[in-house]
């Protein structure tokens, strides 16, 4: 599983100040010209704000920033574009000046909205209030030079994780192929030297002679000083006030929905420390000891399904090989995204724009560096949507296109919306939406589109559903402690003395798993992930990963479905989308709960449909694993 993002994913002004701004030389002046006047107009409703205390004052100020947010919006999505698919001095230099310019206004107006937070406000706009307070992804504080500190330690990190020199067998080795070796090499020396040459990144010095580790505290101190002065105890708070509850209730929400995934996680752990205890014997893999990070077929151990040929059962073969049958069709990587999009317009979403062919990065360019993390992007917030990928043929990256297509259509559907509220009901639905719809990737669909010729019986549903909780189970643990350990070095629980410390702390606890070589209190093995240097939140995807189900689920109720939750498939169904899409067209409008029960009938967030949805499995395993040792 290859965890996704899209961009303007939090709220407005965490778009614009978290984008990694930068502006190609052709659109300078004019863009230069329309975030001046943004600006101007901007400063103008801020002064007016001073001693506000009045809803007609609320209001005059919402107007300026959401003026603003929509001018500067495009200039920084629109730059940003430009640096992630053009990596070199001038962009990344370009990015930090932009950034520095919208994180310093998004410091003004948050802090200009705290004196409305005494003023009586209709509901719409006291909820404006409060997305323009939370907007910042990483606030600064207010003063000088504050902003352009945390906006260069911010694009330092970024390009340190993005071209990281990586070097096997003395030739240099790029981040994608070394990602593909960890699925495919099952030598256990191999995979370790893999492992910690990644990790050997994060430490290295970098174009300043630091490393990622010391940016990395020195941008939980800068942030930390501007959430304080915004009214939260840390970054960690704040993230968490997103979620329409309060912080701490929102954490104990986060470890229910974990509770209701864990038994099956446990089982699952069990089984494959099992088999791969037979696959490399005790000294690699001891049946009473944590499994080795490295032997997962991921980088990160976030995922599984790489090693699903190791630890699938032999007699419940998923019948097909989609990656195989995607070769063998010719799909090359434009085919992969036109299939995408054929699934949503049988829901009866309307066709891409001509825009999204013209100027998306589908595939990689070969004469310069780009970020190849695959995401999806709103740069006008209307019909300029775009996805950045190195797109490859293989089933992974066909899960990829449906996902990112899914940000796509959240973000076309909700283009009516202000821009304070064109974002998710919270930050899993947009994670979500697309892999909900990758759900109905059903050997029934793949026969309907022509990849399948003929549909395996349910002998084979425990292989197929072995394959998906390799990736989505497995996963759970891994999308939850991402950002408890950030909640805990936001928080000051863990220093930079111990950041990786707590780090294996949490893998442990949660994931049952260790680092395949010891670790040192100098390493930073966070950074490592593109999501800790990037600063882009995790939560998001541990609640997608419930609310996919919880989605799917609904959907196939609505079209009668009366089979094994798993065997359904909503393609084609258009009375689905016309309700779907009425939830997406709500965007973060209203609190998520409302938008939940829009589409599903419950205001809450439910596991129950992940159980459902791998029942089978769950009775295969734990038949597999009644006479083994389990947990660690």
């Amino acid at each position: 599983m290859r965890i996704r993002n899209s961009k303007r994913p939090l709220g407005v002004l965490a778009a614009v100040s978290s984008l990694a701004l930068v502006a190609a030389c052709s659109e300078q002046q004019t863009a230069d010209d329309t975030s001046a006047g943004a600006n101007e107009n901007a400063a103008a409703a801020v002064e007016e704000a001073q001693g506000a205390a009045s809803v007609e004052d609320a209001a005059a100020f919402i107007e300026g920033v959401e003026t603003w947010s929509r001018d500067f919006g495009e200039y920084g999505a629109r730059v940003a574009w430009v640096q992630a698919t053009y990596i070199n001095y001038d962009t990344n230099w370009l990015v930090t000046r932009a950034d520095t310019e919208a994180t310093e206004m998004g410091v003004k107006f948050a802090n200009q909205a705290k004196r409305f937070n005494d003023v009586e406000l209709p509901a719409e706009m006291r909820r404006k209030i409060e997305a323009i307070k939370l907007g910042l992804n990483l606030p600064a504080p207010e003063r000088p030079g504050a902003a352009a500190e945390l906006a260069e330690i911010n694009t330092r990190m970024g390009s340190t994780y993005a071209t990281g020199k990586i070097e096997l067998d003395g030739e240099e080795v790029g981040r994608n192929d070394l990602e593909e070796m960890m699925g495919t090499v099952r030598d256990p020396a191999r995979l370790q030297e893999i492992w910690t040459k990644w990790r050997a990144v994060p430490i290295a010095p970098n174009e300043d002679g630091g490393a990622m580790k010391t940016d990395y505290a020195r941008m939980v101190e800068i942030a930390n000083e501007g959430a304080v002065e915004l009214g939260y105890d840390d970054v960690g708070t704040m993230w968490r006030a997103r979620y329409d509850l309060p912080p701490a209730e929102f954490a104990a929400e986060t470890d229910r929905l974990w509770g209701q995934v864990k038994p099956l996680y446990d089982e699952l752990h069990c089984h494959v420390r099992a088999k791969l205890n037979e696959k490399y014997g005790d000294d690699i893999v001891p049946l009473d000891q944590p499994i080795r990070a490295d032997l997962l077929g991921n980088m990160w151990a976030q995922s599984w399904g790489n090693i699903s040929d190791l630890v699938s059962p032999g007699d419940a073969d998923p019948g097909y090989d989609l990656t195989a049958l995607l070769l063998a069709n010719g799909y090359d990587a434009k085919k992969m995204v036109e299939t995408g999009e054929a699934f949503f317009s049988s829901l009866g979403f309307a066709p891409l724009p001509e825009t999204f062919w013209e100027r998306s990065q589908i595939t990689k360019p070969a004469d310069r560096q780009v970020v190849c993390h695959a995401s999806a992007w709103d740069l006008d917030w209307k019909d300029d949507i775009r996805i950045k990928m190195c797109t490859k043929v293989n089933a992974d990256d066909f899960q990829t296109v449906h996902h990112e297509l899914g940000h796509n259509y959240y973000q076309r559907a909700y283009q009516d919306q202000s821009v304070l509220f064109q974002t998710g009901a919270n930050g899993g639905f947009h994670e979500a939406i697309g892999d909900m719809v990758a759900l109905s990737i059903t050997p029934d669909y793949l026969k309907t589109i022509g990849l399948l010729d003929d549909i395996p019986d349910a002998s084979a549903d425990v292989g197929l559903l072995m394959n998906t909780a390799l990736e989505k189970i497995a996963f759970q643990p891994f999308g939850l402690l991402m950002d408890k350990w950030r909640w805990q070095v936001f928080s000051g629980e863990l220093t930079p003395e111990t950041y990786n410390e707590g780090w294996w702390a949490l893998r442990t606890q949660y994931q049952g798993i260790r680092p395949p070589v010891e670790r040192a209190a100098e390493d930073f093995d966070p950074g490592g992930k593109y999501h800790i240097p990037g600063n882009v939140s995790y939560t998001r995807y541990f609640i997608a990963n419930i609310l996919q189900f919880q989605f799917h689920k609904a959907a196939c109720d609505m079209a009668g479905w009366e089979g094994p939750l798993h065997r359904c498939s909503v393609y084609g169904a258009k009375e689905i989308g016309e309700k779907f899409n009425a939830m997406l067209e709500m965007g973060a409008s209203k609190p998520w709960p409302e938008a939940l029960e829009a589409f599903t009938g419950t205001r809450e967030m439910d596991g129950s449909a992940v159980v459902e949805y791998f029942a089978p499995l769950m009775d295969y395993l734990k038949e597999q694993n009644k006479d083994r040792q389990c947990g660690w």
